[in-house]
Formats: structure tokens, C-alpha cells, sequence
């Protein structure tokens, strides 16, 4: 599995998980793209390159979830990535398509602290954010 959705009463919980922690940075670049395209696929037409800083880990990936959400803001749909993150950087290679050519795509208004958690849970690293929609 490389996703879930949790419940949540307002917004949209998830987690991914990852042998890596960049492999679980790029599952929740498949569940992001899952929930803002409602389960439609997003064709890999485009790509963008981004870099990111973050103070930790925890950091990180919500600087990573902000810039997926500015990416859409946009116009620019993610459906996949290629995540590099070495100490306190993260390089993206991201693969989407422009949010013109699909109806009904869901808004994402920010990314949330709100239980979110980086590590490792065993030998699998996991990584939950809730996301205010």
C-alpha cells in the first residue's frame, strides 16, 4: 500500500508510506494528486522541477505539501514525482498536466500541522499531514 486516506470531520487526513523516506515523500505525491483529481488520472504531460528547505523533517513536508497546493494554484496538476531529499533539502522532479484539461478538480486551501508526523514506523517510513480544504 502505498497511501490511505483517515477519517477526519472536516478536512483530509492521509498517510503514505515508503521503504524511503523519499519514496514516502513521492506516495503522498500520489495520494495529493488522487484527492485533488477526485480519482480521475492526471496524464504526465509537463514537468517542474522544484526546491525546498525545511528546518526538520516535519518541516519539510509541509513546505513540500505548500508547494504542491502554490503548483496547483497555478494551474499545474501533479500526478507523480521523483523526490530527492538529502538533510534538510528536498529536490522534486514533478510530473502533471494543466489543470485546464480536467473538470472538478478539488482546492486544496493549505497544508496543516494538524498531526502530522515524519519517521519511521519499523523498518517503513510513513509520513501524515491533514490538509484544510
Amino acid at each position: 500500500m502505498k497511501y490511505e486516506f483517515l477519517e477526519h470531520t472536516a478536512d483530509i487526513k492521509f498517510r503514505a508510506f515508503g521503504n524511503s523516506l523519499n519514496e514516502a515523500f513521492e506516495n503522498s505525491v500520489l495520494a495529493f494528486s488522487s484527492f485533488v483529481s477526485r480519482g480521475e488520472k492526471i496524464v504526465s504531460r509537463r514537468r517542474k522541477t522544484i526546491e525546498i528547505k525545511g528546518e526538520d523533517k516535519e518541516n519539510l513536508f509541509y513546505n513540500f505539501l505548500e508547494a504542491l497546493i502554490g503548483l496547483l494554484d497555478d494551474g499545474f496538476a501533479v500526478s507523480r514525482g521523483r523526490i530527492e531529499i538529502r538533510g534538510k533539502k528536498l529536490k522534486a522532479v514533478l510530473f502533471g498536466d494543466d489543470v485546464d484539461n480536467y473538470s472538478g478538480l478539488d482546492h486544496v486551501k493549505a497544508a496543516t500541522y494538524s498531526e502530522m508526523f515524519v519517521g519511521r514506523n519499523g523498518k517503513v517510513w510513513e509520513v501524515q499531514a491533514v490538509l484544510d480544504v
